[in-house]
């Protein structure tokens, strides 16, 4: 009778303990915070929510090293979440930011030195991306910065009627003949092919030349 009482009492504490812990658990994730899931683990620490405590503590603490490094938004805060988060679940959006922020710095140096060397050398290391799509316009256009001069006229009437004919004759070689207005303190209205590269307009003009017209290859202006 005496070992029954004894186990009657054990198991009476063991439900009122469980039933405590619950309890403690249940406050405990009702507030959802750090500091109440810590004063359940100081409570109970083999409980049987001990490890479910430990892993929203350290969710908790993600979600705010990435909010400090969202607000800050800069390439060292990012870098600075990665350092204390290295398993934390924002890892590959950190690297991406960081990442976005190192290409942009890239851009704008190419950027400054603007020769298609540069430019090359950017898209090589980050083919992809806002600043790459801007980086290939901008290598089409410095590839394509010639055409080939035709003609010169103080007349935009008479430029017009040259550019008409010339466009008519040698339309397929130049791909298009417009008229450069004249702009102070050029006087002159200009007869040119549409933008090519380099090679492409020294090609044309040696072509044309061969008809025994006049050209020269320029800088688009």
């Amino acid at each position: 009778m005496l070992r029954l009482g004894v186990t009657a009492v054990f198991l009476g504490l063991l439900l009122i303990a469980c039933s405590s812990s619950e309890a403690d658990w249940q406050q405990a994730t009702t507030a959802d915070t750090i500091g109440a899931y810590q004063d359940f683990l100081k409570q109970h620490p083999n409980g049987q929510h001990a490890d479910e405590a430990r892993t929203r503590i350290h969710a908790i603490e993600d979600d705010q090293a990435w909010k400090v490094a969202v607000n800050s938004n800069t390439q060292q805060s990012f870098e600075q979440y990665l350092h204390n988060e290295p398993n934390g679940t924002h890892v590959q959006e950190a690297r991406d930011r960081i990442t976005g922020f190192e290409r942009s710095a890239a851009w704008k140096t190419a950027q400054s030195e603007g020769t298609p060397a540069a430019i090359q050398g950017f898209l090589q290391k980050y083919p992809t991306g806002p600043e790459s799509d801007e980086a290939r316009a901008a290598l089409q256009k410095l590839q394509n910065d010639f055409q080939v001069q035709l003609a010169s006229y103080r007349s935009r009437r008479e430029a017009d009627r040259m550019s008409a004919h010339l466009k008519r004759k040698f339309g397929n070689v130049l791909h298009d003949v417009v008229v450069i207005p004249a702009a102070p303190p050029d006087k002159l209205n200009h007869i040119r092919s549409a933008p090519m590269s380099e090679d492409e307009a020294k090609a044309a003009c040696a072509t044309l030349k061969k008809s025994h017209q006049r050209c020269e290859v320029v800088k688009s202006s």
